[in-house]
């Protein structure tokens, strides 16, 4: 069960004109579930991605990746993008790079377009062959049913061990025009930043110049996708796409002026809500929780004080367990790497309590206040430095007992 994550509504999903999108029961992994999808984008529109910096990414990644810096070099533009689920086709070496380049090239047949010009991605267990045939027989019926208010149906087809789909809209004015944006995201372990094993795609009806496009992805993608953990592990898989349809009347040629900056902050509102549903959803987390650094030297130390802490086991389990061992939160901060701070001047705060001042215990601290807090299902860790103007937030969950059950038991 998500933490406090409503299940999306198919009907508050909104169609972005200049995309359509179809699934397909292909069998790949088990029967009778949604596990392909296509998606198709129409003449005008740009595509931008970010994806994982594991060595042993995929082979969807690596051809993905080349597809895109085709378009870079003067080629024909992105015309669609396949998913799979079930099956990672990851470790598959050569004849997974082949599997993927043939599925792009059945999809190519199908819409009339190029297989340069088709995006693939695959996510589910790693080294195992992935069944092409299944994915080449299930392809006609997801191209069948392309439409525009498939959002809810694609969410769920990108499913892997998440619990319920995850996807948003928004709509957003700006220079005068109303700009509409869906997206959807999958992943609820081997979630790490950069980026995790997830999936998220979010399109909207902007026309945006392919070099605004590139600028405008990384940002958004280190706010959200790449600001979230849940067990420190890095996938081989994750891939975030921005999709900019040029259906409707905005324009946007620079990565400056106030309609880029607008169109930037909704984008990156939009994946942080789809980046957050990830971490509520995590495998076997009870518990959601928000950790901001502050007054630091720098981005960089901010965010390795925020991720030890947020990837220390002791303090998940002393989450999960609603214990507050809080001790464990300045021994995470004490290794995470800043070699010159000063512990002195360092504070930390559970919510709205003070646990702990100028680096010892706050001699106004109860443990029953601290205990109160950490009962919560939403839970603020907030660690001031003392040395400067920098922040960063990361978001985690904690570390239960179902997170092993559910690992253990993966792939039967």
């Amino acid at each position: 069960m998500a933490v406090n994550s409503p299940l999306p509504v198919a009907a508050d999903l909104t169609p972005v004109a200049g995309i359509e999108i179809g699934f397909a029961q292909a069998g790949i992994k088990k029967p009778n579930r949604k596990d392909l999808l296509v998606m198709r984008l129409a003449d005008g529109a740009t595509v931008a991605g970010v994806f994982t910096l594991n060595r042993f990414c995929a082979a969807p990644v690596q051809v993905s990746k080349a597809n895109l810096a085709a378009v870079h070099g003067g080629g024909k533009p992105i015309r669609a993008l396949v998913i799979n689920t079930g099956n990672a086709n990851a470790g598959t070496g050569e004849p997974g790079l082949a599997h993927a380049r043939a599925t792009c090239a059945e999809v190519a047949r199908l819409l009339g377009c190029d297989a340069q010009q088709v995006l693939p991605f695959s996510t589910g267990v790693i080294l195992e062959p992935l069944p092409l045939p299944k994915i080449v027989a299930g392809l006609p019926a997801a191209v069948a049913n392309l439409r525009a208010d498939n959002w809810f149906n694609a969410a769920e087809a990108i499913m892997t061990t998440d619990t319920q789909p995850k996807a948003a809209s928004r709509s957003v004015t700006i220079g005068g025009h109303v700009v509409t944006m869906t997206g959807i995201s999958k992943g609820a372990g081997m979630i790490k930043p950069n980026m995790a094993t997830m999936l998220g795609y979010l399109a909207f009806d902007a026309r945006v110049a392919q070099p605004v496009l590139d600028e405008l992805v990384k940002y958004a993608a280190d706010r959200s996708f790449n600001s979230i953990t849940i067990d420190g592990d890095t996938s081989t898989n994750d891939s975030f796409m921005l999709m900019a349809t040029g259906a409707g009347g905005l324009v946007v040629n620079e990565a400056s002026g106030p309609d880029y900056e607008a169109l930037r902050d909704a984008v990156t509102e939009l994946s942080r809500n789809l980046a957050q549903q990830i971490i509520r959803d995590g495998e076997g987390a009870t518990k959601f929780i928000t950790i901001t650094v502050e007054q630091g030297r720098s981005l960089e130390e901010c965010r390795k004080i925020a991720y030890a802490i947020a990837h220390s086991p002791l303090v998940k389990t002393a989450f999960f367990a609603s214990d507050p061992n809080l001790g464990r939160i300045l021994a995470a901060v004490g290794y995470a790497g800043v070699d010159d701070l000063d512990v002195t001047k360092l504070d930390l705060y559970l919510d709205d309590v003070l646990v702990a001042q100028a680096g010892g215990r706050n001699p106004g601290y109860q443990e029953a206040d601290g205990q109160r807090v950490m009962k919560q299902a939403e839970i603020l860790v907030r660690v001031t430095l003392g040395r400067g103007d920098a922040s960063a937030t990361v978001w985690t969950c904690d570390l239960s007992h179902d997170y092993v059950s559910i690992n253990a038991d993966y792939r039967s």
